[in-house]
């Protein structure tokens, strides 16, 4: 009898019944009782209610009745989790079961529940399972770490299961090497850099002998793996490649693809001219041929997945053309993408081939195939030039087929023709102009009008033909719109005396009749040019166009290098990086092929920015007026380079409006002018102070008893030795070539004898050079702007990469900024203009002369208010306090003095930001404690959480 019968609709009091069946003594009355509970519970019924009961038949040998109750157990213990604890005791007991099948069950089960109460009653359980003897047994565990770690991360660091499952990697079992794998990519993939598969040549060739004998899925995880490593040279490179190429004949397409992925990665590092080299290419091809005939879903994914490999590699399959042929029962999207592929894979060698079997594509019924094919030849033409004949005369033959939608498609593709091969099939132009009349699409209307306007000397009636699309000019698309008007100021500046009142109508009808912003603008710029110099209007208007390139649709090198690292992905079917579809990835790693140089992000932290401004006399502090619309003011920049040359001029009091700076008052940050303070600070002009009385409260190292008082603090100042080279942050990338067009900016802020330097990579991973390069600043907190122009003196070509280094000056506009050290910047170079925003660590802000004198200290600390008072912990520093004070001090965060009380130094510091502002400091360092408190006070305590920030990393670097 089958199972059904536990589905049919049950009478009166289920539940009652139900509940009395479970506790009956019958066994398999029992079994028959928690499979109705499950058939319930799988049509959505609520059995919650008879938890306790079904627990109870845990205790039982009968495997199929515990997998039942597990079952049930993994549905209800979330919604139920005081009575799932009950279910412990069984868990901890079937873990040592003699049967491996039940202790791989309770361990499965175990991680599967999902209830915090429970988790650490099931750490003792786990950890002998993962040193269990069977090896089902330890696989199992395995996954179970992964599950657990992702409900307590915590725990599973905390109870040492992760260097466990590192252990589990040297297992004999190639199940279990394959789960441990498995396990740890996951816990990786939310900690990204944590490292945790600290792969090494031993665990590499571990993991490529369990390759060989464990099951499909196994292996995938195996050579994902293996796709993360970067081989020490190409002598491993090649090894590994010969030992995973057998992959490539697995019948899974899952592992077929990972393993092109390691191939494809390491191939890098294999030298062109190697012997293997040329081998591995061929032995390439058949795997990805045979993909092609699996059903429609799985070639469509393999077809996406090569379409990247072709344009890595076209070598691997240049002689395979054939296999791209579209089969006459192929679902529309394997068509679209095999005609993609057999465009990437057109040569001179077979471009017969390839066009014969296009004209018979443009003959199919499907409308959007007949289209991408006609699309198709044209793109061979541009592609093989020794083709384009034989492309012109396939669609001239197209057009004369009448079928309206290859005429517009076909014209739409000549006009990219003429675009690559100026004064060369223009003859064809007479018969494009006679199937004028059936042209509706907007794209095929343009192109057509742009052929008219651009050979409008060779066609006699170039003006009746314009004139005619005039006439419905506002119906028609911008696209046209656009077009028409260009074409008609072209026809006029070639034939003025004959055309002179068409171009006045169209500059008429585009300036004040229409409401489009692009076309008004446009009408205008040409009615402009048009009247204050006609031979400046023909030299921009008919000036000689560039040839259009060959490829248009490649994807951009970095993102195609990302791509290749992600094969038999997602992310391969898409075309796109994770980053761009995974919502929330706690971490998607960026990555590269090994042999270019990857733009790895640095895991110095952005937030530990400092602010630098050297100036050379004494000023007010700067007015930040609060923060407005950025993008705009980025939008609004010149950006020719600054004319100024040479160190940054000395600051002088900046006459700003609006809210003080840090919003602290300027009154009670400089004090009062006419009441000047008794001693000199630290060698500059005289700081008026205006304090008051002295606060009752003060910090406990000031409040201490002391044999003098107060004033014998500052005698018992221990020595400051000499001086260390200053902190400079390690360079990070600011800008990816993915969103600068193949423009790669990376950098960090240096101070070097007062002079506040930004230190900049760039790399050109175009294919194009680039030149006029030029930089400008957004308005900032500390008006952080450049000295003189960015220095780029040869174009950089692609691939190159070069060091610049840009002097800084503190004289530029003030805006409070959030947070307080970021800095929006512009970049310009003959492509575009890139905007990108960085942190710098306003260290580099801090003045040379900011020693303060010790009595100016002591007053100046009591004077500012307790509340501006902040306090931090610095972790795990291990410097004595000579040391720290050192290392401080070539940042320029002086050492006003030092005591020690009960094993505890305390120093004090000051610091003097580029705007005058001052920052006092106490830092305590106790002896074989690594961990220091550091209290920080200012008139304008915004800064202090960035002061905080720069001595960490001062200390800590």
């Amino acid at each position: 009898m089958t199972d059904s019968k536990y589905f049919t609709t049950t009478k009166k009091g289920e539940i009652f019944e139900l509940k009395a069946e479970l506790n009956s003594d019958k066994k398999e009355k029992k079994k028959e009782a928690v499979k109705k509970v499950i058939a319930s519970m799988t049509v959505g019924k609520d059995v919650s209610a008879l938890f306790p009961d079904v627990v109870n038949c845990m205790q039982t040998d009968n495997l199929e009745l515990k997998k039942l109750v597990y079952l049930y157990l993994m549905n209800y213990a979330k919604s139920q989790p005081d009575m799932a604890i009950m279910a412990v005791n069984t868990f901890v007991k079937d873990c040592e079961d003699p049967n491996p099948l039940i202790r791989a069950l309770a361990v499965r089960t175990m991680g599967c529940i999902r209830v915090d109460k429970i988790t650490e009653y099931l750490c003792e359980p786990l950890r002998k399972c993962l040193k269990d003897e069977d090896p089902y047994v330890r696989k199992t565990a395995a996954v179970c770490v992964a599950k657990l770690h992702d409900i307590n991360a915590q725990l599973v660091e905390d109870q040492g299961f992760l260097d466990t499952l590192k252990d589990l990697i040297s297992d004999s079992n190639p199940m279990v090497v394959a789960n441990a794998v498995a396990a740890l990519s996951e816990i990786a993939e939310s900690h990204p850099n944590s490292n945790l598969l600290d792969l090494n040549p031993q665990s590499i060739n571990k993991l490529l002998t369990a390759l060989n004998e464990c099951t499909e899925w196994g292996q995938i995880f195996i050579l994902d793996c293996l796709a993360n490593y970067a081989p020490r040279d190409d002598r491993e490179s090649q090894s590994i490649c010969e030992r995973v190429t057998p992959r490539l004949s697995h019948a899974n397409s899952a592992v077929v693809l990972s393993a092109v992925k390691v191939l494809m990665k390491f191939m890098e590092m294999l030298p062109k001219d190697l012997d293997y080299y040329g081998t591995l290419l061929k032995k390439l091809a058949p795997p990805l041929v045979t993909l092609l005939s699996a059903e429609p879903e799985l070639q469509y994914v393999a077809l996406r997945n090569i379409n990247l490999i072709v344009q890595k590699r076209p070598e691997i399959l240049k002689h395979e053309m054939k296999v791209f042929f579209v089969k006459y029962n192929d679902p529309i999207y394997v068509k679209l993408e095999k005609l993609d592929i057999m465009i990437r894979l057109a040569s001179q060698a077979n471009i017969a081939q390839v066009l014969a079997e296009l004209k018979e594509y443009a003959t199919e019924v499907d409308v959007d195939f007949v289209r991408k094919a006609v699309r198709a030849i044209g793109r061979c033409a541009i592609k093989v030039e020794q083709s384009a004949e034989r492309c012109v005369s396939t669609l001239l033959d197209l057009i004369q087929t009448k079928v309206n939608y290859v005429v517009q498609e076909a014209i739409v593709v000549i006009k990219d023709i003429f675009r690559k091969y100026p004064n060369k099939y223009e003859s064809v132009i007479a018969t494009l102009c006679e199937n004028l009349d059936s042209l509706d699409e907007p794209e095929a209307r343009a192109a057509m009008i742009w052929i008219v306007g651009e050979y409008a000397e060779r066609i006699d009636n170039a003006d009746e033909l314009l004139e005619s699309f005039l006439e419905g000019f506002h119906d028609e698309s911008t696209q046209v719109q656009l077009q028409l008007l260009t074409a008609i100021v072209k026809l006029f500046l070639k034939k003025p005396t004959e055309t002179q009142e068409l171009v006045q109508q169209v500059l008429s009808l585009a300036t004040q009749d229409s409401d489009n912003p692009d076309l008004r603008d446009r009408g205008y710029i040409y009615w402009r040019l048009l009247s204050t110099d006609p031979v400046a209007a023909k030299e921009v208007v008919l000036a000689e166009k560039p040839l259009i390139s060959e490829e248009t649709d490649l994807i951009e090198p970095t993102l195609l290098e990302e791509l290749i690292c992600h094969i038999g992905t997602l992310a391969s079917v898409y075309h796109k990086p994770p980053s761009a579809f995974v919502e929330g990835s706690r971490g998607v790693m960026h990555k590269r092929l090994p042999a270019r140089t990857g733009s790895g992000e640095s895991t110095e932290s952005p937030d530990v920015g400092t602010i630098a401004g050297g100036s050379g006399t004494e000023t007010a502090p700067s007015i930040i007026p609060s923060q407005g619309d950025l993008l705009g003011d980025l939008l609004n920049l010149d950006l020719a380079p600054p004319t100024t040359t040479g160190p940054p001029p000395p600051t002088s009091g900046m006459q700003m409006g609006g809210m003080d700076l840090l919003g602290g008052g300027l009154d009670s940050l400089m004090g009062d002018e006419s009441e000047p303070l008794g001693g000199d600070i630290g060698g500059s002009a005289a700081m008026g102070a205006g304090f008051g009385a002295v606060p009752a409260v003060m910090p406990a190292s000031l409040n201490a008893p002391m044999g003098g008082g107060l004033g014998d603090l500052f005698d018992l100042g221990g020595g400051v030795g000499m001086p260390l080279g200053a902190y400079i942050p390690p360079k990070t990338v600011w800008l990816p070539a993915m969103k600068a067009k193949g423009l790669e900016i990376s950098g960090t802020f240096a101070r070097r004898a007062g002079v506040i330097q930004m230190e900049l990579t760039l790399t050109n991973k175009a294919m194009s050079v680039m030149t006029d390069f030029a930089i400008q600043f957004n308005r900032n907190s500390f008006g952080l702007a450049p000295a003189g122009p960015l220095q780029v003196l040869s174009p950089l070509s692609p691939n190159q990469t070069i060091e610049v280094s840009l002097p800084l000056s503190t004289v530029g506009p003030v805006m409070k900024m959030e947070p307080l050290n970021n800095l929006q910047v512009a970049v310009k170079n003959n492509i575009d203009v890139f905007y990108f925003s960085c942190q710098y660590p306003i260290s580099m802000l801090f003045v040379e002369d900011g020693k303060m004198e010790r009595q100016v200290f002591l007053a100046t600390w009591k004077d500012i208010p307790n509340e501006n008072e902040s306090q931090f912990q610095i972790k795990d520093c291990h410097l004595n306090s000579d040391a720290a004070s050192n290392k401080l001090q070539a940042s320029n965060i002086f050492t006003i003095a030092k005591r020690t009380v009960e094993g505890q130094d305390m120093l004090y510091m000051s610091i003097k930001l580029s705007n005058g502002i001052w920052v006092l400091a106490e830092l305590r360092v106790q002896t074989g404690n690594p961990n220091y408190t550091i209290s920080v006070k200012c008139r304008a305590p915004e800064v202090s959480q960035c002061v905080f920030q720069c001595c960490e990393a001062v200390l800590k670097n």
